[in-house]
């Protein structure tokens, strides 16, 4: 399975850990999950959503970016759309930049996995019905088999991460805990 799959790590940006992790503590699933991949030469792929400087990415009409586009930041060189420093990429591991909340939405992340021959991804991010959930939906009408890291996903709602872990993505993909797929990889 290893020569085919990536880890998709979604939205682990500063601007989004600092709402979600209240302690680093909360980053360990995530820490543990990207040293697994690496260490059974998994690629990693970073994903993260910003937008260029005058936001022309932006629609008036997306409720969720029109207000940002107003206040400003979030922009492809602000402090807040950068990868935390606790799960940082490593050399050559690429950081795909989105502008919707799917990591397919306007980037170059299917590209990427064409490239490298990707047919299973490994899931995980914050938050679980943002990021998560579009990327799940959008990746399972593309054809790839997918696991969701259970614990590697952090959603503001404890109870709409329960939804959609125990009752949503098993629909569509295979619900794992990080401690459960590294097991897979040995």
């Amino acid at each position: 399975m290893n020569n085919n799959t990536a880890l998709l790590v979604m939205d682990l940006q500063n601007g989004f850990v600092s709402r979600f992790a209240e302690n680093e503590e909360v980053l360990l699933p995530f820490q543990k999950a990207i040293d697994a991949a690496r260490q059974n030469q998994i690629p990693v792929i970073y994903v993260r959503v910003a937008f260029s400087e005058g936001y022309p990415e932006v629609s008036p009409r997306n409720k969720s970016f029109s207000a940002l586009a107003k206040h400003g930041g979030m922009t492809v060189t602000d402090h807040a759309t950068q990868i935390h420093e606790l799960v940082k990429p490593q050399q050559g591991e690429p950081v795909v930049t989105k502008f919707r909340i799917s990591a397919f939405a306007g980037s170059n992340l299917e590209v990427i996995l064409r490239g490298k021959q990707i047919e299973n991804l490994v899931i995980c991010g914050i938050s679980t019905s943002g990021v998560v959930l579009s990327t799940v939906r959008e990746a399972a009408d593309k054809d790839y088999v997918i696991t969701v890291l259970s614990d590697a996903c952090l959603d503001a709602d404890p109870e709409v991460h329960r939804v959609l872990t125990e009752k949503v993505f098993p629909r569509q993909a295979e619900v794992q805990t990080v401690d459960a797929w590294t097991q897979t990889l040995s």
